[in-house]
C-alpha cells in the first residue's frame, strides 16, 4: 500500500483515490480506506518539508477525506430510506442491525448523534448507522451534522496518525504500522462502546 499510494503522491489524484475508496467503504466495509488515509498522511509528512505546493497536502487531505465520507453517508442514507420496508424486514433479520437501528434512533430523537461519531470509528459502523437512519426515515436535519462532525473527526485523526506517527518515527513501515495500529484501536475502542448495552434509567424519587 504504501508503494501504491507512493507513485501517486506528487499528483493531485491522490485526493480523488482517496475520496473514491472513503465514498464506496460505506457499502464495501473491506474496502482498506483507513489504511490509505493514514499512508497518504505519512506521505504528507514525507513532503511537508519540500517546496510550497507539495502535494499530498494535510489540509486538502482531511478536506477531500471528510468530504466524502459525508458523501457516502448520504447516498445510504437515501438508498436506505428509499428502500423502505425491504430494508427494513432485513434489519428486523438481525438482532445486531435491529438494537443499533434502536439506539440510533433514540439518540438522535433526544437531539444526540454521539452515537454517529463513534459508529464512523468502529469496523462497519458508518454503514450501520447511515443505513439505518435511512431506513428508519430519521430526518436529513437530525442525520447530517452529526454526519458531518464524524466525517470530519475521522479524517483529521486518520490524517493525522499517519502524519504525526512520520514526523516522529520518519517516513518507514514502522511508523506505518504504528500509525494504522491506533486506528484499529480507535475502532475496537468504538465497537466496544456501541455493543455496551444501554443501562435503563431509573424513575425520579417520588
Amino acid at each position: 500500500m504504501l508503494e501504491s499510494v507512493g507513485s501517486l503522491t506528487g499528483s493531485p489524484w491522490i485526493y480523488a483515490v482517496v475520496a473514491l475508496f472513503i465514498l464506496f467503504d460505506v457499502f464495501l466495509p473491506v474496502l482498506p480506506s483507513g489504511v490509505l488515509v493514514v499512508t497518504a498522511g505519512t506521505a504528507a509528512a514525507a513532503g511537508s518539508g519540500a517546496a510550497t505546493g507539495q502535494v499530498p497536502d494535510i489540509l486538502a487531505l482531511i478536506l477531500s477525506a471528510a468530504t466524502a465520507s459525508v458523501l457516502g453517508d448520504l447516498v445510504a442514507y437515501r438508498l436506505a430510506w428509499r428502500a423502505g420496508d425491504r430494508l427494513e424486514r432485513a434489519i428486523a433479520r438481525s438482532r445486531r442491525l435491529t438494537t443499533a437501528q434502536e439506539r440510533l434512533g433514540s439518540a438522535l430523537s433526544r437531539g444526540g448523534g454521539a452515537l454517529v461519531v463513534l459508529a464512523r470509528f468502529a469496523p462497519a459502523g458508518r454503514s450501520v448507522v447511515s443505513l439505518g437512519a435511512g431506513a428508519a426515515h430519521r430526518k436529513v436535519r437530525e442525520f447530517l451534522p452529526w454526519s458531518a462532525l464524524a466525517g470530519i473527526a475521522w479524517a483529521a485523526y486518520s490524517v493525522g496518525l499517519g502524519y504525526l506517527g512520520a514526523q516522529w518515527l520518519g517516513t518507514t513501515w514502522l511508523a506505518t504500522a504504528l500509525s494504522f495500529a491506533a486506528l484499529v484501536g480507535a475502532g475496537a475502542v468504538a465497537a466496544y462502546v456501541m455493543r455496551r448495552p444501554t443501562e435503563p434509567s431509573e424513575p425520579a424519587p417520588s
